[in-house]
């Protein structure tokens, strides 16, 4: 791998006292609503005099019950699960409403658990397959349905722990066909070490469930391990993976994934001892107060992170092998931001995620907004932070 420059504002910043996603608190985000309001950092915010605000984006729907997942079907209409009723919801772009195509059975909905990740087969204009990453009543698994069938879906990968926190529940296709998701240690930290556990871990499989061929160790479907709470996965224009992962204590981060690595919790959290390169250091870390990163996305050479407790989109410039210093747009706008994704247009969408009981609810919340291509935000310059 080449290396990529390595930012982390630990070294800019002093880490915080207030401690999000820690173990005191359980918590695979941060910590419930009623808790102090972070701090926003005037090094990650301050803005040239001068540069363009990013104006409002377009709201497609509102009154949205915690949504969490969110998947594109060909043609540009998105599907967006809502984590706390099972419900998939199918969202035409300037129709401002969205409707449901369908209710996933059997989903057990508590703490950070519930309805949580989607993915559209690849093949969807054949086959019409949908995937959902939920949690059941004895663990977390993933299953597929067919949008517009009446059959009960099919379980293709099962036995990922539960507890309240530390879900995990992001799935994606990446360019090879295979399935992705990311995991959560299930408040149990050896699991992310232990390679015969599924949990803390980013998996790859086929459609159909199995270990994808050409997994690090055959037969597994473990594609890396030393993960805490992986809620974000993309891919950039080259076919490289990154992830973003809720920290503990101190830092959250943006990791580069290659298969094969181990990248260090609970020995590491953030940067730090790679013991000879046996872990593998994150790209960024912020403090847990600005970020509490749930969705990641990759459009051109910018990488968005939407933050739950920082309640801002990072973008982090991509330049050949390196990355730039992250920039925070949007900062205490719309409240938590939970998924961000790029659609088949090039228009960046965002759900908010107010209503999820971390948080006072704003009016119409919870909200899924849609910048259009030629104004979604870049990495190149800072946003002022906006007043009141």
């Amino acid at each position: 791998m080449a290396a990529l420059k390595h930012w982390t504002f630990a070294t800019v910043l002093a880490v915080g006292a207030v401690a999000g996603c820690s173990s005191s608190s359980s918590s695979g985000e941060e910590p419930p609503a009623g808790s102090p309001a972070p701090v926003a950092s005037s090094t990650a915010t301050s803005a040239p005099t001068g540069t363009p605000d990013l104006g409002t984006p377009e709201e497609l729907a509102h009154d949205i019950d915690v949504p969490w997942g969110l998947t594109f079907l060909p043609g540009g209409d998105a599907l967006i699960a809502e984590r706390d009723t099972a419900r998939v919801l199918r969202l035409t772009p300037g129709s401002g409403q969205a409707r449901q195509v369908y209710k996933v059975p059997g989903v057990s909905a508590a703490g950070e658990g519930g309805l949580l990740g989607l993915a559209a087969s690849p093949d969807f204009a054949q086959d019409n397959l949908v995937y959902a990453y939920f949690t059941a009543d004895q663990d977390n698994r993933i299953v597929r349905f067919r949008l517009g069938g009446d059959e009960q879906p099919k379980v293709i990968f099962d036995g990922i722990a539960k507890a309240t926190f530390h879900n995990g529940g992001r799935i994606a296709f990446g360019p090879d066909g295979m399935l992705y998701a990311g995991t959560g240690d299930a408040g149990n930290t050896q699991r992310s070490q232990d390679p015969a556990s599924v949990n803390g871990k980013i998996l790859r499989l086929t459609p159909d469930g199995k270990p994808a061929p050409g997994n690090p160790t055959a037969g597994s479907p473990v594609y890396s391990l030393g993960h805490r709470n992986v809620q974000g996965l993309s891919w950039d224009a080259r076919g490289r993976m990154f992830a973003a992962e809720f920290g503990q204590n101190e830092l959250d981060e943006v990791n580069r994934i290659e298969p094969g690595r181990n990248y260090g919790w609970p020995i590491v959290e953030g940067t730090g001892d790679t013991q000879g390169g046996r872990y593998t250091n994150p790209l960024v870390t912020w403090r847990v107060s600005e970020a509490s990163p749930s969705g990641l996305a990759i459009a051109g050479d910018t990488i968005y992170v939407a933050a739950l407790r920082g309640q801002r989109l990072w973008t982090i410039p991509l330049t050949g092998d390196s990355v730039g210093d992250p920039v925070a747009r949007l900062q205490d706008r719309y409240g938590r931001l939970r998924t961000v994704q790029v659609a088949p247009d090039g228009a960046l969408w965002l759900t908010t995620s107010n209503t999820d009981g971390r948080a006072n609810p704003r009016e119409g919340d919870d909200r899924v907004l849609r910048f259009p291509a030629r104004q979604a935000p870049t990495a190149t310059a800072p946003e002022p932070s906006p007043s009141g």
